[in-house]
């Protein structure tokens, strides 16, 4: 793992990074000690920490409360940034909605699959019906060649997503590390899926600290074992460091 250093800005995934995942996307929960470490982190980085996540952010948000913190939703297709101000990937709606359609109805004939809606994208979960993977991916590949070029498809753990075409965590890292408190910081991501090497490549690039949580091949620079070593290396850096250089700000 990468020495500590003041000045890093962090990005933290949501699901395999910072909690495990769940069968169903609805059962994560979060409890106080999630809570107080990003407070924490939250306080001693001088704000410099963002979520970068598939979710919504009103999912993200109703998760982490009574914590707001900046937050980059559905692949980046929508974000907070550090002053409170919400932004929406320009996307044809119209679009998705017909590239949805399709996925959806195939969910509902099969038992174990779940259809998410997430307002600017989609997801098949297929993690409760592992057998249907092929016929899942078919479904989705199809939809998204049908989307005229407006929507791309995202692989995932057991999860296959329509999202607006252009929207990634890579880019969703690099507009946060345009405007304060993140500018001018090494960037730190950590993250556990396909979704997540678009960040670990872009912060590479910048000189930053890619870490993956979990097994897998990855472009990532270093590597924890899983959320709870995350969350620990987390909370080293928050008490070794943090709050050190929070005290001299």
């Amino acid at each position: 793992m990468p020495p500590f250093g003041a000045d890093w800005a962090f990005f933290l995934d949501i699901d395999g990074t910072l909690l495990e995942i769940e069968g169903h996307p609805d059962d994560v929960h979060i409890g106080r000690a999630e809570l107080d470490l990003l407070g924490g982190l939250q306080h001693a980085s001088g704000g410099a920490v963002a979520l970068i996540s598939g979710r919504p952010l009103a999912f993200i948000d109703a998760l982490f409360h009574p914590l707001k913190l900046p937050s980059a939703g559905q692949h980046g297709a929508e974000w907070r940034d550090a002053a409170g101000k919400r932004h929406r990937h320009r996307f044809r709606a119209e679009a998705l909605r017909r590239a949805a359609a399709p996925v959806r109805r195939f969910a509902a004939r099969h038992e174990g699959l779940v259809f998410e809606d997430k307002g600017a994208s989609v997801a098949l979960h297929y993690r409760l019906a592992p057998d249907l993977a092929g016929e899942a991916e078919a479904v989705v590949r199809a939809a998204a060649n049908d989307g005229g070029g407006a929507i791309e498809l995202q692989h995932g753990k057991m999860v296959l997503e329509l999202k607006p075409a252009g929207c990634d965590k890579g880019k969703a890292i690099e507009q946060f590390l345009r405007e304060a408190p993140f500018a001018g910081r090494v960037p730190v991501f950590l993250g556990d899926d396909v979704t997540d090497e678009f960040g670990f490549r872009m912060v590479n690039g910048l000189g930053g600290h890619s870490i993956k949580v979990g097994p897998g091949p990855t472009e990532a620079r270093y590597r924890v074992e899983n959320p709870a070593a995350a969350k620990a290396w987390l909370a080293a850096w928050t008490e070794r460091v943090g709050y050190r250089f929070a005290g001299e700000r």
